[in-house]
């Protein structure tokens, strides 16, 4: 039986006191396990994109690709519990116990999972209190600070069987958690009081979760798990000159209720106080608190006014508008210091269906606010006198960006210089290092190798360095997940483009590498399911260019040959014109028996890669069909 192993987030749940319940009456008791599993458990499994892998009488494993799945899954689970067991005597109520974590798992070719990971979370479910979700400290870390419950630190804990100790997180689901105070500006008026939380809150907390975290977030991702609080304005100053703005400071101003109906405030405030929360979780990000930005709210003032009172960058503002079931959300940055604005959206969904809303209002405005404030401040950064490393970072990631648009070869070590500069500054910047270990895996990818050069050193060497770093960054993963792909390691390339997406699902880019470990494998249809995510996570991304080549090899692994070069043209279109989609397009035309138009598409890609030969291809994981056909259209074999 053949097995792989993964990294996976494990959920194991139960029912507490499951024999003294069916042995007072067992129909019943069956009888009202299969309600619950038909009319809560298994829906919520599904809407979290939960894979059940076994059940077992009253307890159940379930497998997510994200510890934020998994805790989604089990508040909803729990929070259902307590409202199907209201006005029940004690004896009566079914209560489950639940344990989650985030570990290494063994896969057998039935789809069973074994080893640790499944491990721990058996006996993190076995200590938990009725009702109650106990968390490992890797499962933890992924969603610290965006818990609205009480967490209750149990400490280090000897569980049966386990080798070592671990620390575990208890999860109290119905007991908010408390308010940590923070200093604030002097609000020039009494702020509106909070609105009473409802039902449709789902939709809107954590509407940025992951705003500049997701696709490609390399350095807004939090350096700890430490939720910070949310920052306030600057202090005044002795002198007349006003402070600089901090990087990435921001205001979210009240989101506008514009449904018509008074009593729907609450629903703007909150989203505006969810905003507010999350961007604050953003490692060195200044966003001014939720009251201090509720003064603005019913005034118009203008977005450069406000950026001076509070001393900030970027001014985010928006409206909700609810029409019966339809929800609509509109968001826009402004630049503070100019009043531009820098990028707009809207998000529109049935109500009904708040989980997928919140997953695609989420992703969307991650990846794409992601992209707008990285050139914000990359277009600032590059009129400094003075760059500092995260100057520098940030113009360098930007210019990585434009990069994928049109790569030169003079590009990619323009782009290089700029991570040196910040490495030179400080060696051990983990944004710095993964993003030159990233212009080097492009060096390679397109061809445009040095024999000097130690590839393995300055890709895996520094990803791995950058990784030890900042570990839940996701980006780093991504070029170590390419670099070994193309080196032949296609399934070590696999198992670390699913860590990364485990600690991160909203992140876009990953989801398009993972297809090309999954192509080599031969996953043709996960590697097309994977590439039409990662299109639906951002749809505006700057990479469309080579996602639309990755779908090109996925379609022509499927023989889908027409679609390949459907895909391959696109690819062009988008402005990729490198030898790759050219390749694609050689490729199928020769399989076709199109012999010219694989020819002509052959020439233009030995243009642009004058390296080009059967032996080249060998040493980047391409597949035999693939040679074959270029062998038949043409390419020498050195």
């Amino acid at each position: 039986m053949s097995e792989t192993r993964k990294i996976a987030a494990i959920l194991v749940a139960d029912v507490v006191g499951y024999s003294r319940l069916a042995g007072a009456d067992e129909d019943r008791t069956l009888a009202r396990l299969r309600a619950l599993r038909s009319d809560l458990i298994d829906p919520t499994i599904a809407v979290h994109h939960g894979r059940v892998v076994k059940r077992t009488g009253d307890g159940i494993l379930i497998e997510f690709r994200s510890v934020v799945d998994a805790v989604r899954c089990a508040i909803e689970v729990q929070n259902g519990m307590a409202e199907r067991n209201a006005g029940l005597p004690p004896e009566r109520r079914i209560e489950f116990r639940i344990g989650i974590h985030l570990g290494d798992v063994v896969e057998e070719s039935d789809g069973d999972l074994m080893g640790d990971g499944v491990n721990i979370a058996a006996r993190l479910e076995g200590i938990a209190k009725p009702g109650a979700i106990c968390l490992s400290e890797d499962a933890y870390r992924q969603v610290s600070g965006r818990l609205d419950m009480e967490v209750t630190d149990l400490g280090q804990i000897e569980l049966k069987n386990i080798e070592r100790p671990i620390r575990v997180y208890s999860l109290q689901v119905g007991v908010p958690a408390q308010a940590k105070p923070a200093t604030e500006l002097k609000a020039p008026e009494k702020p509106p009081e909070p609105k009473p939380r409802s039902a449709l809150l789902p939709l809107i907390a954590g509407i940025v979760a992951f705003i500049v975290v997701a696709g490609g977030a390399w350095y807004f991702l939090a350096g700890t798990r430490t939720a910070p609080a949310v920052a306030t304005a600057p202090a005044p100053v002795a002198s007349n000159a006003a402070p600089a703005p901090a990087h990435l400071s921001v205001v979210v101003l009240p989101f506008t209720n514009l449904s018509g109906d008074p009593s729907q405030d609450y629903f703007a405030d909150g989203i505006t106080e969810n905003l507010t929360t999350d961007l604050s979780r953003i490692r060195n990000s200044f966003v001014i608190a939720r009251n201090t930005a509720f003064t603005f709210k019913g005034k118009s003032i203008d977005a450069k006014e406000i950026g001076k009172q509070l001393g900030v960058r970027y001014v985010l503002e928006g409206s909700v508008q609810r029409d019966g079931t339809r929800v609509r959300v509109n968001a826009q940055l402004i630049d503070a210091e100019t009043g531009a604005h820098l990028w707009a959206d809207r998000f529109e969904e049935d109500v009904s269906d708040l989980f997928k809303l919140q997953d695609q209002v989420v992703a969307r405005l991650a990846n794409a606010l992601n992209y707008e404030l990285v050139r914000a401040e990359a277009e600032t950064g590059a009129h400094a006198k003075n760059p500092d490393v995260i100057d520098l970072d940030m113009r360098g990631h930007e210019a990585l960006w434009r990069f994928f648009q049109q790569p030169t070869k003079d590009g990619l070590l323009a782009i290089r210089a700029l991570f040196e500069q910040a490495l030179k500054i400080d060696p051990n910047d983990a944004d710095a290092l993964g993003d030159d270990a990233t212009t080097y895996l492009n060096e390679y990818s397109f061809g445009w190798t040095n024999p000097d050069t130690d590839y393995e050193a300055k890709i895996l060497g520094q990803a791995d360095r950058a990784i030890a770093l900042t570990p839940h960054n996701p980006w780093n993963y991504s070029t170590k997940s390419v670099y070994l792909t193309n080196t032949g390691r296609a399934k070590e390339g696999l198992r670390v483009a699913d860590a990364a997406i485990a600690i991160n699902p909203n992140y876009a880019s990953e989801y398009a590498y993972r297809s090309i470990a999954e192509t080599v494998l031969g996953q043709f249809e996960q590697a097309k399911s994977d590439i039409q995510q990662a299109m639906r996570l951002s749809p505006r991304d700057p990479r469309m260019g080579p996602w639309h080549d990755y779908m090109a090899w996925a379609e022509a692994g499927l023989g889908h040959y027409d679609a390949a070069i459907e895909e391959a043209n696109e690819a062009i279109d988008a402005g990729y014109k490198v030898f790759y989609p050219y390749l694609d397009l050689a490729a199928a035309h020769a399989i076709k028996g199109e012999i010219d138009e694989a020819k002509t598409a052959l020439a233009e890609a030995r243009r642009l890669n004058p390296k080009l030969s059967i032996k080249w291809l060998m040493g980047h994981a391409y597949g035999q069909p693939t040679i074959d056909a270029l062998r038949k259209a043409g390419l020498p074999e050195e």
